[in-house]
């Protein structure tokens, strides 16, 4: 199947983000808590799907959370305390670029965590997900798939255009030898935490834009009905004469001496 083109693609998306426009307005006067999840490899696309779907939203309403690294002061935590400060309230959208499923995929692999801690992830998050889905919250939780062929394509120009060369972490580059490694983790995870209440969906990200307006598609097709009457807003009239801005040339400041030997 042929790549979809950047203008195609774009008549392809507006109508979606129309819909994603009517589904703030729709959250924000039901008070309804919306939260997404983005899993997936290094290269699959998670950022370039969150920002077409924040790109017309309000981001005082719309949130993207991207965690660093804990603090060792985190590191002491309940694993899932730091990402709970971070849930939507009332009316709220948040969309997590990674989320607490780093430990069942970095971390794990990387041995940046113990098999005790791994394992004990495993049987929380599902509980703590059905919290979550109990208490209103509607959640959404995303794995993007991408092949090792197109992961490596993706890498090479990272390393070649200097607009994306901070993509490629240190952690990037020891992945790229762990694949197989990865693979196996992913299906341990969604074995544990494809639940009814949170089930995983698996989107193909090969082609990026395609995977886009799947993702987006499916996310607007599993909310309830959003539809919003929107009152057009009237705007008052205005008293008295329409005015123009003043301007005119601006004082240049005295120069500056600069010298090469100045301390």
């Amino acid at each position: 199947m042929a790549k979809l083109k950047r203008k195609e693609y774009e008549q392809l998306l507006k109508p979606m983000q129309l819909e994603l426009a009517n589904m703030a307005r729709w959250a924000q006067h039901r008070g309804q808590r919306v939260l997404a999840l983005f899993e997936g490899r290094d290269t699959a696309g998670k950022g370039g799907v969150i920002q077409d779907l924040a790109e017309h939203l309000n981001p005082r309403q719309c949130r993207v959370v991207a965690l660093p690294k804990p603090t060792d002061r985190e590191d002491t935590q309940w694993y899932f305390q730091r990402h709970i400060a971070h849930l939507p309230a009332a009316g709220e959208i948040v969309l997590m670029d990674r989320s607490w499923y780093n430990r069942a995929g970095v971390e794990k692999v990387m041995g940046y965590c113990t098999d005790a801690q791994y394992q004990a992830f495993l049987k929380q998050a599902p509980v703590f997900e059905k919290m979550l889905v109990d208490d209103g919250i509607l959640l959404f939780k995303y794995w993007l798939c991408v092949d090792q062929a197109q992961q490596e394509k993706r890498f090479a120009e990272r390393r070649e255009d200097p607009l994306k060369g901070w993509k490629l972490s240190p952690v990037d580059l020891k992945s790229r030898q762990a694949y197989d490694e990865y693979t196996q983790a992913r299906e341990a995870m969604l074995q544990a935490t494809h639940t009814q209440h949170a089930p995983w969906t698996l989107v193909d990200f090969n082609d990026q834009k395609r995977g886009r307006l799947t993702l987006i598609r499916d996310l607007l097709d599993r909310l309830p009905d959003t539809h919003t009457d929107e009152p057009l807003v009237e705007l008052p009239p205005l008293k008295g004469k329409l005015k123009h801005e003043k301007f005119g040339a601006v004082k240049p400041l005295p120069p500056v001496a600069l010298s090469m030997d100045a301390p």
